[in-house]
């Protein structure tokens, strides 16, 4: 699975870093977005959700929520995003109704806990 994470981080604590740690052990492709940084984790970081080639099996947003609309808007651009997991405290009643008035079925809970099941 390729998996986008949007807002990683390289502060270790932060759950955009420890989403990014936990889907490279689980050995999927990961695309970790940040602006500030060029690499986390030994990944490669984009400076936006545009960059990087798709498709993107799994994009996970870790941003604040109006930091997080914009970012969803530019993920329909792409044309090439399945699934969109929105984590706790990203959340926002305008930033989900707007994913969904964009075609998104947006899925609101962790997909940390979710890459864990067996």
């Amino acid at each position: 699975m390729r998996v986008m994470v949007i807002g990683a981080s390289r502060d270790r604590n932060k759950f955009g870093n420890r989403a990014l740690r936990t889907y490279i052990e689980l050995g999927h492709d990961v695309v970790a977005i940040n602006p500030k940084v060029g690499e986390i984790e030994g990944v490669r970081a984009y400076a936006g959700v545009l960059d990087p080639p798709g498709p993107i099996d799994r994009a996970i947003v870790y941003l604040p929520p109006e930091i997080g609309i914009e970012v969803v808007r530019e993920l329909d651009q792409r044309n090439d995003v399945h699934e969109l997991w929105i984590s706790p405290g990203a959340e926002s009643d305008e930033l989900i109704e707007e994913a969904k008035r964009l075609g998104f079925d947006p899925i609101q809970a962790c997909a940390i806990v979710d890459a864990t099941r067996g």
